[in-house]
């Protein structure tokens, strides 16, 4: 699963290229990369042609210029499936990538056939809010700059990525993502690598925080309706030990989307389904592409 790279213009996004068959396009979520979708590409590259993308700041893309929004995030990922002539693909989002995903659905339905939502963020985000003695308030931050002074959540993650504290870090994961099976030491050896690779928190911490495809308003501003324009199917899963990204989220894209929803429930598993039941994610993805 060696990566390739292609540039895109002002930026050259890194991706895993393997498998052949119907393209199957993986994105993925927060302080990871493509690397992190190896359980499931392992499991299915036999029958799709598996492409994971790094995302611009993220394992061994470029971070050439800075970005506000998960649509610009969409834009690069849109932009590289050109490149590689790819005009139709299954599409799997997974945290954070499952935003991206849903942008990519609204904005180029066209290419999207289907969308696989593991533990996606909310289609109103994912916002972090101001901090009074360590207790959150719901104040929205201002500007970028504000937000990185976040205790909690921005601040202290900034400091690892600065200073390269992996043991730290693979201690948040142990914490937040690995909740009920644990990576293998040299699976975790490696990821934490890619992990480690991110240069863009702040920047992704904001889109999070400022994404909102409905057509109500949060702190942060209105939304620009956009989930209307997501036509294809989608499955949502819905961990049951999932701390990062609660049910009520995946359960507000359930709702937005209506018919076009499928929920899967997941018993005993946590924020990363390719640990806690790999076997089982690959069994409904493929049994959801078809």
């Amino acid at each position: 699963m060696e990566k390739k790279a292609l540039s895109i213009g002002k930026e050259t996004l890194a991706y895993i290229d393997c498998g052949e068959g119907e393209v199957v396009l993986m994105i993925h979520g927060n302080m990871s990369s493509s690397v992190h979708y190896e359980p499931l590409i392992e499991r299915i590259k036999d029958k799709y042609r598996c492409i994971a993308v790094d995302l611009r700041g993220f394992g061994d893309s470029t971070y050439n210029n800075r970005f506000d929004t998960l649509e610009e995030l969409a834009d690069d990922v849109n932009a590289l499936t050109d490149a590689l002539g790819i005009n139709s693909y299954y599409l799997v989002g997974w945290s954070n990538g499952g935003g991206v995903g849903l942008k990519l659905c609204a904005k180029y339905p066209e290419k999207v056939k289907k969308f696989f939502d593991i533990e996606g963020a909310s289609h109103m985000g994912y916002p972090i809010f101001k901090k009074v003695n360590f207790q959150p308030t719901t104040e929205p931050y201002a500007s970028k700059e504000e937000m990185a002074s976040d205790p909690m959540q921005v601040a202290p993650v900034i400091g690892m990525f600065a200073t390269g504290d992996s043991k730290t870090m693979s201690s948040l994961w142990e914490m937040t993502i690995y909740t009920v099976n644990k990576p293998t030491p040299e699976q975790n050896e490696r990821w934490m690598a890619e992990t480690m690779k991110q240069r863009c928190i702040v920047d992704l911490d904001w889109a999070l925080g400022t994404f909102n495809m409905s057509d109500l308003a949060t702190p942060y501003g209105m939304g620009d309706g956009t989930i209307k324009n997501v036509t294809c199917p989608v499955a949502l899963t819905l961990a049951d030990k999932d701390v990062v990204v609660p049910a009520f989220m995946v359960m507000s894209n359930a709702t937005a989307l209506g018919e076009r929803a499928t929920v899967l429930n997941y018993e005993s598993c946590g924020h990363s389904p390719m640990v806690d039941c790999p076997d089982k994610l690959a069994e409904d993805v493929v049994a959801f592409f078809g």
